[in-house]
C-alpha cells in the first residue's frame, strides 16, 4: 500500500493496519497488494493460504462490532476483497485472467465460440456423434468416451504449457508472454467447454428412462 494518512490518527501509513495506532485502514482493491505479494503468475499455494487465514483472523467481524463506523466499513470492504482475492489467486486460470485484466488485456475475447482451426475436423465429428447420442443411438457411447479422454489429455497438456509460460512471464515481465498466455487460455476454455458438453451428454444418457 502506498503511504497515506491514517484516517484515525493522521500518521502516514502504508499498511493495512496503521503502524501508529493499529487501526484498520481502507483496503487496497488490488489482490496482490492486499495479500502483500509481488505480482507473480506462479504462487506458492501454502503461503497464500497462510496469508488468507492470518488476515481472516485479523478481519473477523467479532473484532469490529464495537469499533467506529469507519473501521467497521473498512472491515467489511477488506473481508470482501479477502474472499474474492483468495478465490481468484488460488486458481491458476482465474489468477492468469486477473493479471491479464490488470495489464489491459480484453478477457472477453476468451469467451469466443470460434473453433480453433486445428480442431475443426474433430469438433465436427464430435458434434455429429453428440447428435446421434441425443437421437437415442447409444452405440456411439464409446466414441464419446474416447473424445472425452482425448480432450481431457489436451487440457492437461495446456495446463503444463500454462505453468511454463507463467514461469517465463515471472522472469521476463514481457507482455508478449502475457499475450501468449491469453491464447492458451482461449484454447483451454474452448476445450473445457467440449469436455463439459460430452460429460453432460454421457451422464444424461446413462440415466434410467
Amino acid at each position: 500500500m502506498r503511504s497515506v494518512p491514517c484516517w484515525q490518527c493522521n500518521r502516514p501509513t502504508g499498511e493495512l493496519f496503521c503502524t501508529g495506532c493499529g487501526t484498520l485502514q481502507r483496503p487496497p482493491a488490488e489482490y496482490y497488494q492486499f495479500f502483500g505479494l509481488e505480482e507473480r503468475l506462479s504462487l506458492d499455494p501454502d503461503d497464500l493460504q497462510r496469508r488468507f487465514y492470518d488476515l481472516s483472523r485479523k478481519l473477523h467481524p467479532d473484532r469490529y462490532g464495537r469499533k467506529p463506523a469507519t473501521e467497521r466499513q473498512c472491515s467489511e470492504e477488506a473481508t470482501s476483497i479477502l474472499n474474492d482475492g483468495y478465490r481468484t489467486l488460488r486458481d491458476p486460470v482465474k489468477r492468469a485472467e486477473y493479471v491479464l485484466k490488470q495489464h489491459g488485456f480484453d478477457i472477453g475475447e476468451q469467451r469466443s465460440k470460434n473453433v480453433p482451426p486445428e480442431l475443426l475436423e474433430e469438433v465436427f465429428e464430435l458434434n455429429m456423434t453428440l447428435e446421434e447420442m441425443r437421437g437415442g443411438d447409444d452405440s456411439v457411447r464409446p466414441q464419446l468416451e474416447q473424445a472425452r479422454q482425448r480432450f481431457t489429455a489436451m487440457l492437461q497438456d495446456l495446463d503444463r504449457d500454462l505453468h511454463q509460460q507463467f514461469a517465463r512471464y515471472d522472469e521476463s515481465r514481457d507482455e508478449a508472454v502475457l499475450s501468449g498466455i491469453r491464447g492458451i487460455l482461449n484454447r483451454r476454455r474452448y476445450i473445457q467447454n467440449l469436455v463439459t458438453e460430452v460429460e453432460k451428454e454421457l451422464s444424461a444418457s446413462a440415466l434410467p428412462n
